[in-house]
């Protein structure tokens, strides 16, 4: 039946698709150090464990990692300390993506302002500035983050 509003109806996703264990859940790594602490390569000695998630949350499971946020600088941006952000190397950055960026070794996620031919990496704190990328030495955007994951309780441990 159409609704009345004229909008189309929302994809329901069974509950099965969210346990674990589920045929249609993948495992995405946990990377071990936070972000914006220091990462020199997502090897496996990084790797802290991993969580199933539904693979409609994850498309591309060989190109995604989930890394924990260390800091305040992506609050503006709803990302909060020890949040864990699901970052996908397979998609492409555009103005106003959240990033991680590797930026002279070290690993950060910041928001990708474009500006003419300038590119910035902003914090989502307006007391911290944001830096042009070409005043940082070397950098590269490393993965976009696809959407990260917040506890409302005590925290357990990640297996």
């Amino acid at each position: 039946m159409p609704r009345r509003d004229g909008l189309s109806p929302v994809p329901v996703h069974p509950i099965d698709a969210l346990l674990v264990g589920s045929p249609d859940a993948v495992r995405v790594p946990l990377i071990g150090q936070a972000l914006c602490a220091g990462f020199p390569s997502p090897a496996d000695d990084f790797l802290e464990g991993a969580l199933e998630l539904p693979r409609w949350l994850v498309p591309n499971p060989p190109a995604t990692f989930l890394w924990r946020i260390s800091g305040s600088s992506m609050e503006g941006a709803g990302i909060y300390d020890r949040d864990l952000a699901c970052v996908d190397r397979s998609l492409t950055a555009g103005h106003g993506s959240i990033v991680v960026a590797a930026v002279d070794g070290q690993m950060s996620c910041k928001r990708l302002v474009i500006d003419g031919n300038t590119a910035r990496l902003a914090f989502c704190n307006p007391d911290l500035p944001a830096f042009a990328v070409d005043e940082l030495g070397e950098g590269v955007i490393w993965g976009v983050v696809r959407f990260s994951i917040r506890w409302h309780i005590a925290r357990g441990q990640l297996s």
